[in-house]
């Protein structure tokens, strides 16, 4: 049961025309000269993009999933690189491994964003970073944030978020299971980034999170909170869910839905939000810990990669 005081009605499911449009596309640039005609050594490349942080820690769960999947996407047929590349505050930049595939001359780029769900970044700053797409007003907030577009010469295929697998419930469920003792007298707190203009979509991919850990589990019930923009980075949105759930429970499970570790999001804000709840170290269970790493999510990647390029072996 959701126990969240509100809750706006579900508009996830219009998007999906527009992303599938991202599944079979690709995107060429007049700006840079054709490739050589002899560049098809090197097939298909493989960029796996993120969001970024300051925190060397989340950069390094990232640079770690690479070495990871790295050999097994090597041996897929037509696979000839891998790279990762980050948003913002950190590097290499989406513009800088863009560019290195090009230097390569690889023809096809196939993009995997490591995003929970549809948000800005999704629908409009990564297409418009990767020449997808030119919305004036997503190419100017770019510049003032400093972040570099790039329309490589190869073609680009952009991937769905994470939310189109059952991955994300998989690896709450697990992170759940290893914190909860009687959960017959316990709640689940979900805490994620958030987004203002895409509010519908978050709290529905954090609805089904949360029931299906409750019906795996036999957790009473769940509530959400935003950690993100949505929240001002604040603590209380934190602490406001976990004293919703304790309500009705003795105890509550709070699990951070974010890709990687940030030491501004699980300890500052998240901790934070834990700490201000009365007697929390009694009433409050709290891992911060993230989505990676996760061998789940490495097969998601490979499985990905593997769609994409046996589409692109049928094509003619």
């Amino acid at each position: 049961m959701n126990i969240n005081t509100q809750r706006k009605p579900i508009a996830r499911l219009d998007l999906l025309a527009f992303l599938l449009l991202f599944f079979i596309s690709g995107c060429s640039d007049l700006q840079h000269p054709p490739p050589p005609e002899n560049s098809e050594d090197n097939n298909i490349g493989i960029l796996l993009l993120n969001h970024g942080s300051r925190s060397e820690r989340w950069r390094e769960n990232l640079l770690n999933l690479e070495h990871n999947v790295s050999n097994r996407l090597l041996a897929i047929d037509g696979i000839d690189g891998v790279r990762t590349a980050f948003m913002e505050h950190a590097t290499p930049s989406i513009a800088d491994a863009l560019e290195s595939f090009d230097r390569e001359e690889f023809r096809h780029i196939i993009v995997i964003p490591l995003f929970l769900t549809i948000g800005t970044h999704m629908f409009d700053d990564i297409p418009t970073i990767i020449g997808m797409k030119d919305n004036p007003e997503s190419i100017e907030h770019l510049k003032l944030e400093g972040i570099e577009r790039y329309t490589p010469n190869a073609e680009t295929h952009l991937a769905p978020s994470l939310d189109f697998s059952d991955l994300l419930k998989r690896n709450t469920l697990r992170r759940t299971r290893a914190l909860s003792e009687k959960p017959e007298q316990e709640s689940l707190v979900l805490v994620g980034y958030g987004s203002a203009p895409f509010d519908d979509q978050w709290s529905e991919l954090f609805d089904e999170v949360g029931s299906y850990v409750c019906q795996e589990t036999g957790i009473r019930d769940y509530t959400t909170a935003w950690c993100g923009h949505i929240a001002n980075y604040s603590p209380d949105s934190t602490t406001a869910a976990i004293n919703r759930a304790l309500e009705t429970s003795r105890q509550a499970i709070v699990i951070p839905l974010l890709v990687s570790h940030s030491e501004q999001f699980q300890i500052e804000i998240i901790g934070g939000g834990v700490s201000a709840v009365e007697n929390h170290r009694e009433r409050v269970r709290y891992k911060p810990d993230a989505i990676l790493p996760d061998p789940k999510l490495e097969k998601w990647v490979i499985e990905t990669a593997r769609s994409y390029a046996d589409q692109l072996h049928q094509s003619p």
